[in-house]
């Protein structure tokens, strides 16, 4: 068996996209686990520990901004890497992301081998700045 790459929370409403993202990390050698919206995600982060959070901006009940606000805030989860993921690609929306902290920004439709290699560049502590 390889080397663990690093463990990363799935988060998106989107039953497909949520598998297609966890699939695709699974095969590069991440531990996966998913979330259905950004409620479930922060009841789930201390339990999962996460070295990397991809997430949905358009979820239910608790959409991406303010999870990431959620987890910035937290000093308990402020340390893991957060992808927003969203089809929402107006430079507001990038500024809003970079503004709440969140570590990089991937609309959609995404290149699955460019969310591999950032969430493999966060997880190692050397992803974009």
């Amino acid at each position: 068996m390889g080397e663990l790459m690093g463990r990363v929370l799935v988060v998106d409403d989107d039953e497909v996209i949520r598998q297609l993202i966890a699939v695709n990390l699974t095969l590069e050698g991440f531990e996966v686990e998913t979330a259905y919206d950004g409620q479930d995600c922060i009841d789930r982060v201390h339990d999962v520990d996460p070295d990397v959070i991809t997430l949905d901006v358009m979820m239910p009940r608790l959409d991406g901004w303010e999870t990431a606000t959620r987890l910035r805030t937290d000093q308990s989860t402020r340390h893991i890497k957060v992808v927003l993921i969203t089809a929402r690609a107006q430079e507001d929306d990038r500024r809003r992301g970079l503004g709440i902290g969140v570590d990089a920004y991937l609309t959609k439709p995404f290149d699955p081998a460019e969310l591999i290699e950032l969430v493999r560049d966060l997880a190692k502590g050397t992803g974009p700045e």
